[in-house]
């Protein structure tokens, strides 16, 4: 596994309880509405949880502040509907797993009307490819020692990975590009902005509200995406609202357009019939502890467990009934790879089948019900996120009840996020099995997560052995992008045939909007995408 991936899960990982997504990606082109339904010269009101501070695209990493950038800042390739590639600041593009070449478009100006040219761009790059910056998103979009070359003459960027990344072009193709006044200067980047963005920030009030004015000369969004289209707001405001209610009641009354809305207050909003997308999460997963003497390393125990659980009734308890079915470890829609690696492959439910493969595997019951093999008790310490709420609990104990039936000694432990970091992935706790909600948007992201050295040395916090995985990992990484999925597919597949993991639910966390209507790319508002209704 190359340095960049394995730094991109380790992101990933930070916490058990609110990790990174994978979601339903959708291009910059408006939802389909009728043509007499759309408005110009409107401002479009979009509910942010909390301020988003800095507005330097290449120091942040949480979700508010990308989504107030994206306002901002464009990046060199966006995504369709279906999460393949498609221009953005780039036209078109070619490479490989080391190298990729970016033909840049002729038209884009920055906000100060400057031409944006191939040295910005590399420029760039280079920034966030440079360890000693300390960019949030070195690993993320650009691999640590990643460099780029310009040609003026002919438009174009040139990136060189230091070892192969097999969807590079990807990766790099989503960094925010800043301009050059403030990639000369970051200060004015904080509470200001200097990119390519269809918006510019006209009106800052810190821990209130952003006011952003359309640029009426942006003709370069996603794909094909043409400037004189109906119905795009002149402004957007970006209102700091804290309270979940609040921002309910303001999206009701159509003094807000669009907020994401998890708690009990949505069930007003789809009663309402208000317009709605959702981001689709990976969520429900267990994960079983296969250090040598743990129950789990026993492949006949983890299969046994996962027999005699009703997996589609333990993700209805553990999102509240909102849950969609798990396809994978990775949700499908912004994966470049869309195959259904789980159906068929992990173990249905049958619990007297359970009970006789723990009898197989020598575990036998004692008088007090609880199982045993050369006298060692079969006890499971189940470790679950505290931070994610009651149902996250209701699932534990759904677990326990289940497993408790089948003769094993089941220990339920809340932990959290820190907890869960150290006791779980920093390897330092004597876990069993435990829901830890994973997500990554690349198959190779996964690779130091379930193989490789584990913890202190890595991040393969499981224990996982699976010689069927890697051989599969080594085909699809001699491939570039989509032309490994097959591989990475079939490597995904050894996971669950072994049951190293069990994914069985994803979230959706849906977005609402009154008065407008837009689109998801990349787990967040298109901005490109945003509609105004009469």
């Amino acid at each position: 596994m190359t340095t960049q991936g394995m730094i991109k899960a380790v992101l990933s990982i930070t916490t058990i309880g609110a990790l990174s997504v994978t979601v339903a990606a959708c291009s910059g082109s408006a939802p389909k509405t009728s043509g007499d339904e759309l408005a110009n010269g409107k401002t479009f009101t979009m509910r942010l949880s909390v301020d988003p501070g800095s507005l330097d695209p290449h120091f942040v990493s949480n979700s508010i502040t990308q989504q107030a950038t994206r306002f901002l800042y464009d990046s060199l390739l966006n995504f369709d509907p279906d999460g393949n590639l498609v221009a953005g600041l780039a036209q078109t593009w070619e490479g490989t797993s080391t190298t990729v070449k970016f033909n840049l478009r002729k038209d884009v100006t920055c906000s100060d009307g400057t031409p944006l040219t191939p040295e910005i761009v590399a420029a760039n790059i280079n920034f966030v490819g440079d360890p000693g910056n300390n960019s949030t998103r070195t690993g993320v979009y650009v691999p640590p020692g990643g460099t780029a070359t310009a040609d003026v003459a002919a438009g174009t960027v040139t990136v060189t990975s230091p070892s192969p990344e097999p969807f590079l072009a990807r990766n790099v193709g989503g960094l925010p590009i800043v301009c050059a006044a403030g990639s000369k200067d970051r200060n004015i980047l904080a509470q200001g902005a200097d990119g390519t963005g269809m918006y510019t920030l006209t009106e800052l009030a810190a821990g209130d509200h952003y006011t952003l004015t359309r640029r009426k000369d942006y003709g370069w969004g996603p794909g094909d995406w043409k400037k004189d289209q109906e119905g795009l707001p002149d402004k957007v405001v970006l209102k700091v609202i804290a309270n979940e209610t609040t921002a309910a009641n303001l999206l009701l009354s159509g003094d807000v357009n669009a907020a994401t809305i998890v708690g009990p207050d949505k069930q007003r909003l789809e009663s309402k019939k208000a317009f709605q997308r959702d981001l689709v999460t990976a969520l429900g997963q267990i994960w079983f502890n296969q250090k040598p003497g743990s129950p789990g390393a026993d492949e006949n125990v983890r299969r046994a467990l996962t027999q005699a659980l009703k997996l589609d009734e333990l993700g209805q308890v553990v999102t509240s009934g909102t849950g969609k079915p798990s396809t994978g470890l990775i949700a499908p829609v912004l994966s470049p790879c869309k195959q259904d690696t789980l159906t068929g492959n992990l173990p249905g439910h049958d619990l007297e089948a359970a009970k006789s493969e723990l009898d197989a595997a020598g575990w036998k019951a004692g008088a007090d019900g609880v199982r045993s093999k050369d006298g060692t008790a079969l006890k499971v310490e189940f470790f679950y996120p505290s931070t994610m709420g009651p149902s996250f609990a209701a699932g534990a104990e759904l677990v326990k009840e289940v497993w408790s039936g089948i003769g094993v000694d089941v220990q339920l432990r809340p932990v959290t996020d820190a907890e869960g970091s150290s006791l779980i992935l920093g390897g330092q706790g004597g876990w069993g099995a435990a829901f830890v909600p994973i997500g990554v948007a690349l198959p190779n992201e996964l690779v130091p997560l379930v193989s490789g050295p584990t913890p202190p040395d890595g991040t393969n916090f499981a224990y996982i052995n699976n010689p069927g995985y890697l051989e599969n990992v080594q085909k699809a990484v001699a491939s570039t992008g989509e032309a490994g999925c097959e591989n990475w597919a079939a490597a995904e597949k050894q996971i669950f045939e072994h049951v190293d993991v069990v994914p069985f639910v994803n979230s959706a966390t849906p977005t609402f909007a009154v008065g407008a209507t837009f689109e998801l790319a990349d787990g967040q508002l298109a901005p490109s995408s945003v509609r105004m209704l009469r």
